[in-house]
């Protein structure tokens, strides 16, 4: 940038670097979600194909930013963890929340017709982020643990309050009906009154998605005899596993390595 005598308005700019030494942890959350899912059909409490975007989104992510060890997302949500020796940027707050808000709504909107095949972008999908610095490992996990925890504790009011209303209930009764119920008395109304058994639904429901990159053999190529070499090589992949409990982050090492 040439120097000039306008480049005062320079020092009014902020910095906003993060902390160093912490995990960074980027949340989206789309934004209009409820009025945008009802435009575009999607099916009540949960739409697979709506899901499955989200993740690939999510895994095109991870592919931009190797620095992201983990991610984690379920219904209009997701969130991506920098590891806490990231230089990316500076580590600035607006670089890291914009770039990756930018390149999740963009492949939003590219990827649509892959998993809508029959159903026209009507409106433009929108999401916000925030940046949120978590200072050791195991306030890392419980940040995820959390998550998760939500994700199940919606899931089942949603199952819930949608096979209500499909049954005739106005949303207001629906809500009514659940209002101070408990998990065990949700599971029971379930499955008595609907036939529907929590337990049986996908796990990408009840626990989320979580997307990281694993070991996996990759064959490179076929020798003169037949035989094929192959090599450990890391790929990005879409999990629905427990992460609350310790086997999850025993298994997988490295995420926090």
């Amino acid at each position: 940038m040439a120097n000039s005598r306008f480049e005062y308005v320079k020092s009014f700019e902020l910095g906003d670097s993060l902390l160093p030494g912490c995990w960074i942890v980027i949340r989206l959350d789309g934004r209009g979600f409820t009025k945008f899912s009802s435009a575009h059909g999607f099916e009540k409490p949960n739409d697979e194909r709506a899901l499955n975007l989200m993740n690939a989104c999510a895994m095109a992510v991870m592919e931009e930013f190797g620095d992201i060890r983990i991610a984690y997302g379920e219904s209009d949500e997701y969130s991506f963890a920098f590891h806490k020796t990231c230089t990316l940027y500076g580590r600035r707050a607006s670089k890291l929340v914009s770039l990756v808000t930018s390149c999740f709504t963009a492949n939003y909107a590219l990827l649509w017709p892959k998993y809508f095949e029959d159903v026209p972008l009507q409106s433009t999908p929108m999401f916000d982020g925030r940046a949120v610095c978590y200072p050791n490992d195991d306030t890392l996990r419980d940040y995820f643990s959390w998550r998760q925890a939500d994700t199940h504790v919606n899931n089942q009011y949603n199952t819930c309050f949608w096979a209500l209303v499909k049954d005739g209930l106005s949303t207001t009764e629906a809500q009514r009906t659940l209002k101070g119920t408990q998990t065990k008395e949700k599971n029971e109304m379930l499955f008595e009154r609907f036939g529907v058994n929590y337990n049986n639904l996908p796990e990408m429901f009840k626990k989320g998605s979580i997307v990281i990159r694993i070991q996996v053999e990759k064959p490179v190529k076929t020798l003169d005899d037949g035989s094929v070499v192959t090599r450990r090589k890391r790929v990005t992949s879409v999990l629905h596993e427990d992460l609350i409990a310790a086997a999850f982050w025993h298994k997988y090492p490295h995420i926090i390595e």
